[in-house]
């Protein structure tokens, strides 16, 4: 792993809002409309998020890979906010291969790129090499940074193998987010998170950390104390503490914005984000 990977003064934090696996009748408060999906992402920024990892959903509030409501969101939220719009490629776990990748035609900034299939509880999520692969190239093709989530240290080595393949990706920086605790994937545990850091490849330059449920805090501790960047959100982490349930996603957000400022790297700013990632600008120049 290259030295520049723990090398960032500040910590990049991602809020993910919504996920495809909630219920909006179990949580009303989960954001799934756009305009409370734009709410969300500019109390969010407030809170110290630089980046927004979305899931979509339709007017039933269910899971889409819809490119109508993928492009609105992400034109709202950029309207609105300067965070960084990552768009999930993996939808639900029911969502075919096809079309998602299609997701790229909404022209995110970034998206994420799970590199292999995994248990994802009682179902798969499925990421096949030849889909990872093509997901891959078009992304650089496009121009969109991808954010490559290993759910296991058999992803590490995929990624090993993707940028053998293929090299560097859009903006020639490689960021890769850890998500762990998801029942049939790595364990959310420092021991895990460390097995998975210490074989990353060379070319990565920054790396985070998501904790599922309960594993939220241990991870974001660990992933801090050792250099790496954070994930929070709805689509991890409900339960903000015992008895608790989460009533906006900025809870958690600056929860994680006070502990980064705590461990002395506080929370870059969204333009301090452009940079790492080397995010192609998409925003529209402001008016003269």
């Amino acid at each position: 792993m290259s030295p520049t990977a723990t090398a960032t003064a500040g910590t990049l934090i991602t809020v993910a809002p919504t996920g495809a696996e909630h219920a909006k009748a179990d949580l009303p408060q989960l954001p799934t409309t756009l305009d409370e999906v734009v709410s969300t992402a500019v109390r969010c920024q407030a809170a110290g998020a630089s980046l927004i990892h979305l899931h979509i959903r339709d007017d039933a509030h269910a899971p889409t890979l819809d490119g109508g409501y993928l492009k609105a969101a992400v034109d709202a939220v950029r309207e609105a906010t300067d965070l960084v719009v990552q768009l999930s490629t993996g939808g639900s776990v029911h969502d075919p291969l096809e079309a998602r990748l299609t997701v790229l035609d909404a022209e995110p900034d970034s998206c994420s790129l799970t590199c292999g299939t995994t248990n994802f509880g009682d179902d798969v999520f499925l990421n096949p090499w030849p889909f990872i692969s093509e997901l891959y190239v078009q992304a650089r093709d496009r121009e969109v940074v991808p954010e490559f989530e290993l759910f296991d240290l058999g992803h590490v080595h995929a990624l090993r193998r993707l940028l053998d393949t293929h090299g560097l990706p859009f903006g020639g920086r490689v960021h890769v987010d850890f998500v762990t605790g998801v029942p049939g994937g790595m364990p959310a545990t420092t021991a895990a998170l460390m097995a998975g850091v210490s074989m990353l490849p060379a070319e990565v330059t920054s790396w985070s950390a998501t904790g599922i449920g309960r594993g939220h805090l241990p991870v974001m501790a660990a992933a801090l104390s050792a250099g790496g960047h954070l994930r929070v959100g709805m689509e991890d982490n409900v339960v903000f503490r015992r008895g608790h349930v989460v009533e906006h996603n900025d809870e958690l957000v600056a929860r994680a914005a006070e502990m980064a400022t705590l461990m002395q790297r506080p929370p870059l700013t969204c333009d301090e984000t452009r940079e790492l990632l080397a995010i192609k600008d998409r925003r529209r120049p402001a008016a003269a």
